[in-house]
């Protein structure tokens, strides 16, 4: 497993963070505005980052959005479109609060239901990482169901747009461990196919396939992913997406190529999923940096996969898998298991506790070991909320279809 390994020596060498790289999203050919916007998105998400401070970078949207207002046609989209960005940007910056704020702001002013569903999809994906309860923002007739619905809009755009609702309700429904509510949200395959040829919903196809990853399904769960990476690999992907947050392209991409190494590392495909779990470390790596916390998220998965395989050919990498989970676990900033009362609000909760299960289970086999073991197992028993899954089922991978399934893009375990 060269490719792991190579990857996680910078992983654990911890190089100088490097800023986040940005793919603009703007609408290609559209009106002057909107092509204004889509140069200052990719500047300051991007190039602007790679030169100056994130504050830098927001003086510029903030700039752009003060000069467009009310600027004539494609002017309040232009400024929707900023508005996003800023989302974007503060969240990377570590202000998740304010970023939440920024997109209800976005869903005030937005001048179409395009707009008003990628700010409450973002929301709401910023939501379930900060394990905020979002079940009162998800009734049947809530204001984002009821836009779409009241607009003057093709019934194909109508279409994908509520398919973009229903994965972000079926996605929460999974955190609560309501299969049945899932199931009738995601509606079968049918309606999946029917948006995947749309640029803006490659982020509900990927939750589709995390549905049907969760429930056994791998090959179509398998499907569902390689459209999702065929899709992100495209050169125009960024040419026509509305998405914000932790629901970005670069997050959703990250994203599939990790659940996809997860769910070939749970098919016992251990070589390919070597593969694409390194392709996700390095993108986290280069998007985020390498003390990130996604970085932390993905050396979990790493590790878990060393497991799997070590129990399939009946061999040993408890040294690897130690050292893998160490480095996890230092990069997620886990509280101290004797200092932290587990009551607390913890950020990445789902997978600290994750990472700190399995560790424990190394520790218990050995003999001069156990007592940290345990009282690693004791933090991570209490600590563990999930509820679709125990932790003992999520760490012993019995059933196929109960896998456990790490979303990086909101740092949950599904």
């Amino acid at each position: 497993m060269n490719g792991i390994r190579s990857a996680l020596a910078r992983a654990l060498s911890a190089p100088k963070p490097r800023p986040p790289r940005a793919r603009h999203y703007a609408a290609v050919g559209g009106t002057q505005p909107e092509r204004v916007a889509a140069e200052m998105v990719r500047y300051a998400l991007g190039d602007a980052g790679q030169q100056s401070s994130s504050e830098d970078a927001m003086r510029i949207l903030e700039q752009g959005a003060s000069n467009l207002q009310g600027g004539g046609e494609g002017a309040a989209e232009a400024v929707g479109m900023l508005m996003l960005a800023m989302s974007t940007l503060l969240y990377r910056s570590g202000k998740c609060q304010d970023a939440m704020e920024k997109l209800k702001a976005t869903q005030q002013v937005a001048p179409s239901a395009a707009f008003r569903v990628a700010a409450w999809e973002a929301l709401m994906g910023l939501r379930m990482e900060a394990s905020q309860d979002v079940s009162s923002s998800m009734s049947p007739n809530d204001s984002v169901d009821l836009s779409i619905k009241g607009e003057e809009i093709k019934w194909s755009d109508q279409d994908h747009l509520k398919f973009r609702v229903d994965a972000i309700k079926g996605l929460a429904a999974l955190l609560n461990g309501e299969m049945d509510s899932a199931q009738t949200l995601f509606g079968g395959p049918n309606s999946c196919y029917a948006a995947v040829g749309n640029n803006e919903t490659e982020n509900a196809v990927f939750t589709y396939g995390e549905y049907l990853h969760c429930t056994g399904d791998f090959p179509l769960a398998t499907q569902m992913y390689e459209k999702v990476l065929e899709a992100a690999s495209r050169a125009d992907i960024s040419g026509n997406l509305l998405a914000a947050g932790n629901m970005a392209p670069e997050e959703v991409s990250l994203g599939a190529t990790c659940s996809y190494g997860q769910l070939l590392s749970h098919s016992g495909k251990f070589d390919e999923a070597e593969d694409y779990l390194t392709r996700a470390l390095q993108k986290a790596e280069e998007q985020f940096g390498s003390n990130h916390a996604k970085v932390g998220i993905v050396l979990t998965c790493v590790a878990r996969m060393y497991k799997l395989k070590a129990k399939s050919e009946g061999s040993s990498s408890i040294m690897v898998q130690e050292g893998l989970y160490r480095k996890a676990l230092e990069v997620l900033k886990a509280p101290a298991i004797n200092s932290e009362d587990t009551r607390r609000q913890v950020d990445w909760r789902d997978i600290i506790s994750l990472a700190r299960g399995e560790y424990a289970e190394l520790l218990l086999i050995q003999s001069n070991r156990k007592a940290e073991g345990e009282r690693m197992k004791e933090w991570a028993e209490d600590a563990w909320k999930n509820r679709r899954l125990t932790l003992a089922q999520a760490l012993e991978f019995s059933e196929v279809s109960k896998p456990a399934v790490v979303d990086t893009r909101i740092g949950r375990v599904i």
